[in-house]
């Protein structure tokens, strides 16, 4: 059976026999919006709420190896994992631009 066969097989199967396991991606889904919220403060101010982007590159630095070690432990194909790890690394990319935005902002505020 394919990787996405099993996983759908697997959905079905538990989703049928233990619904209340959904809850977990309820929370889940909850706690990526708290997260979001959070970058709202950056959007307000981003010179002095300039550390939510290092606190987006270190959460995006940390996919890898979540996706790598979890990923084997937990029988996820390599492909899959690559898959999982790219999501961390485009993730990385507008937080690196913001940044940079951020120190052209800081530098025109200093020569003032």
């Amino acid at each position: 059976m394919t990787w996405l066969g099993q996983v759908d097989q697997a959905l079905t199967v538990t989703g049928r026999r233990y619904p209340f396991l959904a809850y977990g991606t309820d929370w889940l889904a909850f706690g990526h919006l708290v997260i979001a919220l959070a970058f709202l403060g950056a959007w307000h101010d981003p010179v002095r709420n300039k550390w939510l982007f290092s606190f987006g590159l270190l959460a995006c630095a940390g996919v890898l190896p979540l996706a790598l070690i979890a990923g084997s432990l937990r029988g996820i194909p390599l492909y899959w994992r690559a898959i999982d790890c790219s999501f961390g690394i485009l993730g990385a990319i507008p937080l690196l631009i913001c940044i940079h935005y951020v120190a052209r902002i800081e530098f025109n505020l200093r020569k003032r």
